[in-house]
Parts: structure tokens; sequence; C-alpha cells
């Protein structure tokens, strides 16, 4: 690494030790792709230094944050730089030096970075792209390998990750329960069905074609009418979950309601597919009249199957 690089680093480890800030590292970003770029100084050719693609990477992450710089890249008196999020969060005061930053822009590496060419952080998942610095950011937002948000529907779990770590997840922190195979049978039971609240419960996930599935049953209202629903959410991407499909059936008393459609991607939220009604709806009368009996106990069993589209 150039001299400058060094000195960079030297910089940065000076203040996470003594800056004393109650700020914690964002998620360092995996680089783990050759770059391609390189940048001569003072046009001395193969005898002139070299900064490296990489390095000038470490010039543009944050020594707070410790994640990407974007323009305004602000700077000290001195010289040291730090992004426009952490500059309110350390109240306008230089982490290394205690100077105050005032409204003094880096130009200089500003325009550095948009001579850079860098990996997709996610490279790491699977994503091969190489994209300009400032495209990088717009990518990354709507990459198809970034991490996936919990989709636990009983609460607001904060947790992300990838298909794998979140399947174990599920299983070991929400005591959701995996069934492998493609069909199934639940029942719901509530006791007083004409109290009917707001609710949500993940039933299980389901392992089959080398993907899974997690089936939701909610309870709500529709305006003044109390609905319950069932629908499917495929742990994965929205272009992977159009190629499967999926039907529940719910029914009694020689009747039945039966829904078909595309399991949505857990990129969309629980309370998305929920307020879509991309599911099989039933009205509390249509659900007191499959449970059968004098109607004081809610009694409903819904079945369903999963399976590939032939494309």
């Amino acid at each position: 690494m150039s001299t400058g690089g060094s000195t960079y680093q030297d910089i940065a480890e000076s203040c996470v030790t003594s800056a004393g800030f109650d700020i914690e590292p964002a998620n360092v970003e995996y680089r783990g792709l050759p770059l391609h770029k390189s940048i001569t100084v003072n046009g001395k050719g193969a005898m002139g230094v070299m900064v490296s693609n990489r390095a000038m990477h470490d010039l543009l992450d944050c020594p707070v944050c410790m994640t990407s710089m974007y323009p305004p890249i602000n700077q000290c008196p001195n010289g040291h730089t730090l992004c426009q999020s952490c500059k309110a969060q350390v109240n306008n005061i230089c982490p290394i030096c205690r100077q105050e930053l005032g409204n003094i822009r880096c130009l200089a590496l500003e325009k550095i970075a948009e001579s850079l060419e860098l990996p997709c952080k996610y490279n790491f998942l699977g994503c091969e792209g190489i994209f300009s610095y400032h495209s990088r950011l717009r990518h990354e937002q709507s990459c198809r390998y970034r991490s996936y948000d919990c989709p636990y529907a009983g609460a607001e779990c904060p947790v992300t990750g990838d298909i794998m770590f979140l399947v174990k997840h599920l299983k070991d922190d929400h005591n959701v329960d995996m069934h492998d195979g493609s069909t199934f049978n639940h029942r719901y039971v509530k006791a007083n069905p004409h109290e009917v609240e707001n609710a949500t419960w993940m039933l299980t996930v389901f392992n089959c074609f080398n993907h899974q599935f997690c089936l939701h049953f909610e309870a709500f209202h529709i305006g003044m009418a109390p609905v319950y629903m069932a629908f499917l959410r495929f742990m994965g991407d929205d272009h992977d979950a159009k190629k499967f499909s999926y039907s529940l059936e719910v029914g009694g008393h020689g009747r039945k309601l039966t829904w078909q459609g595309v399991p949505r991607s857990i990129r969309d939220s629980h309370i998305t597919v929920r307020d879509s009604l991309d599911g099989l709806c039933i009205q509390r009368s249509m659900a007191l009249f499959f449970s059968g009996g004098d109607r004081k106990e809610l009694k409903l069993k819904v079945a369903g199957r999963i399976w590939k589209e032939q494309l």
C-alpha cells in the first residue's frame, strides 16, 4: 500500500481508540473482488507512485462509521474527512483533532471517487457487478443479493441476513415449525370467534424444491368487517418466487373456498401482502359456517399445496 494508504489506516485506528464518541461502526463492507483501475500520480509512469483502486476505496471510508463516504464529503481545517451523517453525530467536531468542522468539503476526494470502479458489497453472496462509485450505491439499494429482513410476522424483528441464516433464526429464535414437503394441513381454533382483534401468526416454514416458503394466517378488519386470511411468502427474490404457485383451501359441510396464486417474496412485508388481500380471505360469517356446531368456537382447517411451474 502507498504511504497515503498507511497514513489513513493510522488515522482510522486513532479514531477508533481515542475519539470517545458513542457511535457504533456500521457493518464493514466486503471487498473480495479484484479492482481494476489505478491512478498515476505526477505523471511519472511506471516510476511514479501508483495508488491502487483499493487504497482509494480505503481513503473513502469514513473513519467514524467505517462505511463509504458519498458527497458531500466533509473535511476539518487539518484535512481529516468524514461523512455527512457522522458530522451531525459528532456535533460538528472533528473526532481526530477536535477542531470545529465548519462547512469545508473535500472536493479532491470527491473528484477521485468519480474515477473508481468498485464491486458490489454483496459480491461475497454472488453479485458479480462492477460499478462506478456513484452508481454502486444505487445498485446496492436494489441488488438481488442484498440481505433479507426477518420474515417473522408476530413482531417487528430487526434481524437481517441471507436465507439459510434466517431459516435457522426462525427456528431457534422464533420457534417456528419446520416442515419438509409441498402439501400441508393446518387447523386454526379460536374460543370466541366474535372477538376478532388484529393478530398474525407464522404457522410453518415449508422446505420443498430446494427453497423455503412461509405460511401466514392473519385476523384483521376490512372496515368494520372481521376477516381471516391465509397466504404464502417465498424466502427469496421476486424473480424466483414467480417460478412457483400454490393453492389454499378451507371448507366444511359440503362447501369449500379455494385460492390459487403466486407466493410473494419476503422482500414484501407481511403487512404489504395482507393489505393487498393477495391470499385466501375468509369472512367471519363464512368461517363460522365452515366451523359448524353452535358457532361458539371457530375451527378452520386450511389445506394447501405448493408446486413449481413448468417454464
